[in-house]
């Protein structure tokens, strides 16, 4: 089993520039991935890996057995080594070198003649962007689609965000455009969180096919999402404020989905 102990291994630094660029992301067709359970989640999304790096004194080599990768896969590396390649705090010891895949929505499926879709456009922050990969994953919403994306869906901080539910999730990636015109080819009814021209989210029917398309807090959806949407819809504040955090409206809006087809309103 092949051992790697300096950080000044060539193999090392070509990783630490997966972490921290995405153009050598892209341009390899690699990511990281750290942690036992989001590798666990990696394999059971079906990416591929590329090797495992671990660190034996932490995660032994009997535990990395049971991942069930190929033992030719394995690099045991140093602990001087891993926290130089450590994206968080936490040290699991091991760290996986996976496969990227595309995004693209022909190969969206769905199971149910009624899918819950949630849409997220312009999402800027890849805290945000994990934190609704996670409330989707909960929700176990039939597909999430990332329009006019800010950020490559491999950024370390999307991957910690989302606890691995990045890869847990059947994601498309597109421009508004095509997003919309898949979800309209699909006689799929639109709901856009918006102030123009809005209800308030509680009092429309989510039990028929549905996309919940929710923007930035900025500047919040563009003018498609507001153009295509059966309805516009909003929550209301009842404070001094005027809006909330894109992935707790995000939250809000798809449990309410889930609580009418639960209770077929």
């Amino acid at each position: 089993m092949k051992i790697i102990s300096s950080i000044q291994n060539s193999y090392i630094k070509d990783l630490l520039k997966l972490q921290d660029k995405s153009r050598e992301r892209k341009k390899k067709g690699l990511f990281l991935v750290e942690g036992q359970r989001e590798i666990s989640l990696v394999l059971k999304g079906n990416y591929e890996i590329d090797s495992i790096l671990f660190v034996a004194e932490v995660f032994s080599k009997e535990k990395a057995i049971l991942l069930n990768i190929p033992t030719s896969k394995y690099i045991e590396i140093t602990k001087e080594v891993y926290q130089k390649l450590a994206y968080r705090d936490s040290t699991e010891g091991v760290i996986a070198v996976v496969k990227t895949k595309e995004f693209k929505l022909d190969n969206i499926e769905f199971n149910t003649p009624t899918p819950l879709i949630l849409v997220l456009e312009g999402i800027e922050k890849p805290g945000n962007l994990g934190a609704m990969l996670r409330t989707a994953d909960a929700a176990k919403l039939d597909a999430v689609f990332i329009a006019n994306p800010k950020t490559d869906m491999f950024n370390p901080n999307i991957i910690r965000s989302s606890v691995g539910c990045l890869f847990t999730n059947q994601i498309a990636v597109g421009s508004s455009e095509d997003v919309s015109n898949f979800l309209k080819n699909k006689n799929i009814h639109i709901y856009s969180a918006t102030l123009q021209n809005s209800n308030e989210y509680h009092k429309n029917d989510y039990t028929k096919p549905t996309a919940i398309a929710v923007g930035t807090e900025a500047t919040g959806l563009t003018q498609i999402w507001r153009d295509v949407a059966t309805q516009n819809i909003n929550i209301p504040m009842q404070g001094e404020i005027d809006s909330m955090n894109v992935s707790v409206a995000a939250a809000i809006l798809t449990f309410e989905a889930k609580r009418q087809r639960e209770f077929k309103i």
